[in-house]
């Protein structure tokens, strides 16, 4: 029984070391909405003009992400803040994470977003017993210029196709290491990625400040597509699509 017992501690002492208070770095994940909100219908209005926040994620070495939080499976932190009591704590800042970290999807209401995330994210972050501070940090990086996807990309947002290594190497001419991009194919058929999300991945500190390459440059959607075809769309936010003639080439934007 006794050596059951010690064998046991072992292997949760493994995944928690593995799976939660181990990990290396964080990824700031940042959405495009325009690109998000296809079709628009899936999104609430009016769908915002800006690159809004999807999370900070503490993140494994390959760049997948740690496991959320589990009392049996990863208990990653002692005794973390539950998703149900992180509000309270967030009234100082709720007026800019409305603005700056809203939901996109329709029927969905902020605040549960907010508990998505930090039950996901935040109660296996350094942060686990400070909403406030883990919630601030990541609206302080996704405000500031130096990761401003609009500066750092290089290109406008356009009915223009762009090819993703030009904006990866754009980012890491601007900022000194590479983003990973992430992409979404909206139209069944169709090969044309769209640019869904920009994500900025940083060494493990508190404060997260330190920048470094992201492990994988594109996440799978973008790696769909051959990569002569990986160009993604960058469409401007106020645009409409139109649609796409029989070859999946795009008609327009309005």
């Amino acid at each position: 029984m006794v050596i059951k017992q010690l064998f046991a501690a072992v292997v949760v002492s493994l995944v928690v070391s593995a799976q939660g208070s181990e990990f290396p770095m964080y990824k700031l994940s940042l959405i495009w909405p325009s690109s998000a909100c296809i079709p628009r219908f899936s999104c609430k209005t009016p769908i915002p003009t800006i690159f809004t926040i999807h999370g900070l994620w503490p993140s494994c070495k390959d760049g997948t992400g740690v496991p959320p939080y589990n009392p049996c499976a990863n208990n990653c932190n002692a005794n973390p803040t539950s998703p149900g009591q992180i509000l309270d704590a967030l009234q100082p800042i709720t007026a800019e994470l409305r603005e700056k970290w809203p939901t996109l999807i329709a029927g969905q209401i902020d605040e549960d977003f907010w508990k998505t995330e930090w039950s996901h994210h935040g109660m296996c972050s350094d942060y686990s017993q400070d909403p406030l501070g883990y919630f601030s940090e990541t609206l302080k990086l996704a405000k500031s210029s130096t990761y401003d996807p609009l500066q750092v990309l290089g290109v406008e947002p356009s009915n223009t196709s762009y090819p993703i290594d030009t904006l990866l190497e754009n980012v890491k001419k601007k900022v000194g290491s590479y983003p990973q991009i992430s992409c979404s194919l909206p139209f069944k058929g169709v090969k044309q990625l769209y640019l869904k999300e920009i994500r900025f991945c940083f060494k493990r500190g508190k404060p997260v400040s330190t920048l470094q390459n992201c492990p994988d440059d594109m996440d799978n959607v973008c790696r769909s597509v051959e990569p002569l075809e990986r160009t993604v769309m960058f469409p401007p936010a106020t645009a409409t699509i139109s649609g796409f003639n029989a070859t999946g080439e795009l008609l327009a934007f309005t």
